[in-house]
């Protein structure tokens, strides 16, 4: 139990610290106020997303209230409060990838990551998404893993696409 509670103060200790240097960077020695939203990006750009324990930090660094800080956080859609995978899939439920196939696909990636809609892998790899529409009608069923977009997507290419993704790490 003991050994817990150093990792977790080394861990606390090394969130201050990045947090006390995106404040540099965000130059927060002004207006409050105006100093949270750049401070709140400069912690996302280091962290991927915004810690809890990131939170208590700006709020004693800003002398302003966690809710306040954590109202900030999830009214600004660019903010997260959970880690972001590395590779983002997404997979096309718009009317034609669907009736061509699109529900396959993404059965296939549950099974191949492991993961429902909108989760994140254990390795912080992938996450998977639905979305509506991903511009490519007449290419259906559509697939994209970060910028990169498959078309005419099968279940069985999925396998390979991600092996790709696995490599690179």
């Amino acid at each position: 139990m003991k050994t817990v509670q150093i990792d977790k103060k080394k861990q606390d200790r090394e969130i201050v610290s990045r947090v006390e240097r995106c404040a540099r960077k965000a130059a927060c020695d002004t207006d409050r106020q105006g100093a949270l939203l750049a401070l709140l990006h400069e912690v996302q750009n280091e962290f991927g997303y915004i810690p809890r324990a990131a939170m208590d930090v700006v709020s004693e660094k800003l002398s302003l209230p966690t809710a306040h800080i954590y109202g900030m956080a999830t009214f600004y859609n660019y903010f997260s409060l959970k880690p972001k995978a590395k590779y983002k899939v997404y997979v096309c439920k718009g009317t034609a990838c669907y009736v061509s196939g699109g529900a396959r696909i993404i059965e296939r990636l549950k099974t191949e990551l492991g993961v429902a809609e909108g989760d994140l892998t254990s390795d912080g790899l992938f996450s998977m998404h639905i979305t509506r529409c991903l511009g490519c009608c007449g290419l259906s069923p559509v697939m994209q893993v970060n910028d990169e977009v498959y078309v005419r997507m099968v279940p069985e290419r999925v396998p390979g696409i991600l092996a790709k993704y696995r490599t690179l790490g």
